[in-house]
């Protein structure tokens, strides 16, 4: 089987297994299914609820799309007359619950051709953790499930591919990270170091683990008291995730800049956010906790 096919099969199932598990753990919404078509090559399914008893808005989306490469893409990968395959599967789930952390993951494949011929193709993604208030049993928790996929492949995954995401998801403008990191990689290639099949491999034992590294956390959250001070800060904070993800994603801002489907583009948008002029944490809260944190990227594992 192509790796397109076999890697468009995995995002499929995936999917599935994610948006059911998801659906038991919240216990009343359902997920919504949207299937939508590109007009110049392609589709996808969204998949989205609202309004739960756990999640206040949760989206899991695979994309499928195909066709002549735009000029700004051409001018990125410098080639021309080109045509590309890409698919892709992302999920965001906004908790409920301030206690409880924000969750995003992607993972992708991209194919590129030129004259009918591939040239070139490559695995990408990651997954991060965004926490309102600090539990640093979660945070550790999850970093090591991120390094267990990445220590069986290659020990040396984990420190790099951290690093990439403490650059990469930091709010440049605010000078703070948007949370506390996860794995970033992008552009992996077939080499000496791993072949394609590898990748597919490292790909989908990471995909398989989102649940598992985010699940307990949700479940130990879920059901904590809060206030509507609490309820405020996870507010604030949600406006610096939105500011991330309109001034410095990339998949955001292409998607904007290329005309692509905009629900999908901004599935990612939590439900409520707030603005609030010159907000400061007062000394020594838990607020202030978090936001010490975000000042400089910490070592978790």
């Amino acid at each position: 089987m192509k790796m397109k096919n076999k890697f468009s099969v995995y995002i499929d199932s995936l999917q599935e297994r994610i948006t059911s598990d998801l659906e038991k753990l919240d216990g009343k919404s359902k997920f919504i299914k949207d299937n939508w078509e590109r007009e110049k090559g392609g589709g996808g399914l969204t998949m989205i609820l609202e309004n739960g008893d756990v999640f206040e808005k949760a989206g899991v989306n695979v994309s499928k799309v195909y066709g002549n490469l735009p000029e700004s893409m051409s001018k990125l990968l410098k080639v021309n007359q080109s045509h590309f395959f890409a698919c892709g599967i992302s999920l965001v789930l906004h908790p409920k619950n301030p206690m409880a952390p924000t969750f995003h993951a992607n993972l992708r494949y991209f194919e590129l051709y030129e004259h009918n011929v591939l040239k070139d193709r490559w695995f990408g993604g990651g997954l991060d953790l965004t926490p309102y208030y600090i539990f640093e049993e979660d945070i550790v928790h999850f970093h090591k499930s991120c390094k267990k996929v990445c220590d069986s492949y290659n020990e040396g995954f984990y420190s790099k591919y951290k690093r990439k995401c403490d650059e990469y998801f930091w709010n440049s403008h605010r000078n703070e990270a948007r949370g506390v990191g996860g794995l970033f990689f992008d552009y992996c290639r077939e080499s000496n170091e791993m072949n394609i099949d590898n990748w597919f491999s490292f790909i989908s034992d990471l995909g398989n683990s989102f649940l598992k590294s985010y699940v307990p956390i949700i479940k130990k959250r879920k059901d904590l008291d809060y206030n509507n001070s609490h309820e405020k800060w996870q507010q604030i904070r949600r406006g610096r995730y939105v500011e991330f993800n309109l001034l410095h994603d990339k998949g955001t801002l292409f998607g904007l800049k290329t005309n692509g489907r905009i629900e999908s583009i901004l599935i990612s948008m939590p439900p409520k956010a707030q603005w609030v002029y010159d907000q400061t944490p007062s000394k020594g809260s838990e607020e202030e906790k978090l936001l010490n944190i975000l000042k400089s990227p910490k070592k978790w594992t």
